[in-house]
């Protein structure tokens, strides 16, 4: 049964933080700590009141994943690693495919579960770049579905 989809406040930010790093350490291999670390507190500074966030919390009232969307585009999705297999990433994907219309993302083509993800979601690849939007050694891949 889905869970509650619901829209978090600044008050979240910690913990909202907290996923996303957790869920980065896990699957973002490729990434250098500094990298983390720079790219948390961008994040967390600026990133976070860029997009429009919603969150799944677990039974505990945890938050088990989170959703960042622009008006065009999923800007991110990330899952506390305990919480991947649950069909959390799928619901908060459903949301922003049928709720808000969105069929764009962008995605670190080395983290090959998340390509994996969205490609069996339906998404392809529409376009490469060989540099991630701060200018860093992390290509991306352009998505739609």
């Amino acid at each position: 049964m889905p869970l509650p989809i619901t829209q978090p406040t600044k008050e979240n930010y910690p913990e909202l933080i907290d996923v996303w790093e957790a869920s980065v350490r896990a699957t973002h291999h490729f990434l250098e700590e500094e990298d983390i670390l720079y790219f948390r507190q961008r994040i967390l500074d600026t990133y976070f009141d860029l997009v429009q966030l919603h969150t799944v919390r677990d039974e505990n009232d945890q938050i088990a994943g989170f959703l960042g969307l622009s008006d065009d585009k999923i800007e991110m999705l990330f899952l506390r690693p305990d919480q991947r297999g649950r069909g959390i990433g799928k619901q908060l994907l459903d949301f922003a495919i049928q709720e808000k219309g969105l069929r764009l993302v962008d995605v670190n083509e080395q983290n090959e579960q998340a390509v994996g993800f969205y490609k069996k979601l339906g998404f392809k690849v529409i376009a490469r770049h060989d540099l991630d939007p701060e200018g860093r050694p992390y290509p991306i891949l352009e998505m739609a579905l």
